[in-house]
């Protein structure tokens, strides 16, 4: 859960204003007196269709994301009086796949001395017994974070609707003389090994980033181990850690507690300095209770990240019905608060994703979860079209402002790639992204697609590939521009980019894009690198919003094969 903080260290600031172009996004802002100021009008312009929010009001971190007895359960960060953070509870939402949502009442809100002031974020466990159990971050009435527990009022109840907190336990943990008790938030999913449970909680000392781990026979009473499971220098404040197993092949998901030879393990924390979220891949030493991080996993704002756009306070679950680890996160506005408490929303969820670990055992892919290939309706398709310089072909007969477009490009020679500077940064793709748009004509790239334009193209969001190589590789570079992406001033329109590690030896590479209206959520590489912009465009808008495909690169292009759907809105939402 983030919470408004200042940032001491000059070097923080100026790292927040080289990645985000400028713009500090360091914590929730605080505005007393819009946090209830109830939307009287909801406006749907700008509104996605098939992605998460609620009618209305302010949502950020997803929370306790569970599969429980037939239903997904979803609770979610809400504001239920107003358009900007503040009054935060606990949202709840229950489905039967993940697409169709039904709102119920919020089952969690500040109410006894351990969470007076504040109830944050949290995760939750199912137990042998098939009983949920929510762990939550409250601030209590000396403003210390402590974690507390929640359990169903009626376990019968199939929606779980009534939580309760018994008084009596609560808090479960307080931190204690070493711990910083402002920065203490945000308990993962526990496990269960050697008679014990286990579980993280997101903490830092200075500007350590650190997970606590926490040791219990019985679930309610916990101890400090006297290591973290893991920690590192110069990351700032470690939000909503999450911990997790994954097969070392395969795209089947594994249970929080599995452990063993057959496995690796994800460590992700949301750094609270950059506001995105960060994992590694590495080695869970159960004999030690420690994580250790593989070479090829860095900790930081260098290391590898779910999503290289707007997306943050991420949370993952095990979904037994299916076997699969599903991914969650925040996705943010990036207009202004104005602009948020006039339209009377703010905050959606990216659309849930399936992950598991890549064969060569350095990444995690992802993918949309398959659910939601229902909302699919009048589809489109484009086969074997040449795109010279300069070139693009509209993708026409399906709504452009609410689509789901999967296209793989064939580049029929690499002799063209431009080679790489070494003075530019492999670890900040962003920043040449910048400096490489998608009007610069390259050899190999920029060629994509133009998501949200407008008839003439006077606004428009680019989500292109661009080509590179050094003396021993091809470097491959997934952007999502959204400095085009609207002619209203005064908003925040960065261009993300990531790169993506993939063996050009077919020369073909993959794309899709879930466009909805505000958001535009691609996967390059059949999921090695996941972007997420938002957008706000003034003429492409519904039927006048335009979709293409284009090449800017000097080297031709075949679209080898595009499919595009319109997308339904589900039967119920929030």
């Amino acid at each position: 859960m983030a919470v408004t903080k200042l940032l001491s260290l000059a070097l923080f600031i100026t790292f927040l204003g080289v990645v985000n172009n400028g713009r500090v996004e360091a914590s929730h802002s605080v505005y007393p007196q819009l946090q209830s100021l109830t939307a009287v009008n909801v406006l749907q312009l700008h509104r996605t269709g098939f992605h998460f929010q609620p009618r209305k009001n302010w949502i950020n971190d997803p929370n306790a994301p569970m599969y429980f007895n037939g239903i997904y359960h979803f609770f979610y960060q809400y504001n239920p009086k107003g358009a900007v953070w503040g009054n935060v509870v606990w949202g709840h939402s229950v489905s039967k796949d993940m697409v169709n949502w039904e709102a119920l009442e919020p089952p969690i809100y500040p109410s006894h001395r351990f969470d007076k002031n504040a109830a944050w974020s949290g995760s939750a466990t199912i137990l042998p017994n098939n009983k949920p159990i929510i762990l939550y971050t409250g601030v209590d009435q000396n403003n210390r974070q402590v974690q507390n527990y929640a359990v169903p009022a009626n376990f019968s109840d199939p929606y779980l609707r009534r939580w309760i907190k018994p008084a009596r336990l609560n808090p479960v943990v307080e931190p204690d003389q070493g711990v910083n008790a402002s920065a203490f938030r945000d308990p993962s999913t526990a496990w269960w090994l050697n008679r014990h449970w286990r579980m993280v909680v997101g903490s830092k000392r200075n500007h350590r980033g650190i997970a606590y781990l926490y040791r219990s026979r019985d679930f309610f009473h916990w101890v400090k181990a006297k290591h973290p499971l893991h920690s590192a220098p110069h990351t700032g404040m470690w939000e909503c850690p999450d911990f997790y197993p994954v097969l070392l092949s395969g795209k089947q998901g594994l249970d929080t507690s599995v452990v063993g030879k057959h496995v690796k393990h994800v460590l992700k924390v949301s750094l609270d300095v950059t506001r995105y979220d960060y994992y590694t891949v590495g080695t869970y030493l159960t004999d030690k209770d420690r994580y250790l991080p593989d070479n090829t996993s860095a900790d930081g704002w260098v290391g590898l990240r779910y999503d290289y756009g707007n997306f943050y306070a991420s949370k993952t679950f095990f979904d037994p019905a299916k076997k699969r680890r599903v991914l969650w996160g925040w996705v943010n506005e990036s207009d202004s608060t104005s602009d948020d408490v006039k339209k009377g929303w703010a905050g959606i969820q990216a659309i849930p994703r399936t992950v598991w670990l890549y064969p060569n055992q350095r990444q995690l892919m992802q993918w949309p979860i398959q659910e939601l290939e229902s909302l699919r309706g009048k589809k489109v398709k484009i086969s074997h079209r040449k795109l010279m310089t300069g070139q693009r072909i509209e993708v026409k007969g399906i709504s452009a402002a609410q689509v789901d477009v999967d296209v793989t490009f064939f580049i029929p020679s690499l002799d063209k790639v431009e080679p790489f500077n070494p003075s530019w940064s492999l670890t900040d793709a962003q920043l040449l992204c910048a400096k490489k748009g998608s009007k610069i004509q390259g050899g190999v790239g920029p060629f994509g697609l133009l998501a949200l334009a407008s008839e003439n193209l006077e606004e428009y969001t680019p989500v292109f590939f661009r080509i590179f190589k050094t003396s021993i590789k091809h470097i491959v570079m997934l952007c999502s521009d959204a400095r085009s992406s609207s002619l209203e001033d005064g908003l925040y329109k960065p261009s993300f980019a990531g790169f993506v590690n993939v063996d050009l030896a077919d020369k073909k590479l993959s794309l899709r894009s879930l466009i909805d209206h505000s958001v535009v959520e691609s996967f390059g590489g059949g999921g090695k690198t996941c972007i997420t912009s938002r957008v706000y465009p003034t003429l492409a808008l519904l039927e006048n919003a335009h979709l293409h495909a284009f090449n800017n690169g000097s080297q031709t292009i075949v679209v080898e094969n595009l499919d595009a759907w319109s997308m339904k809105k589900p039967v119920t939402m929030n």
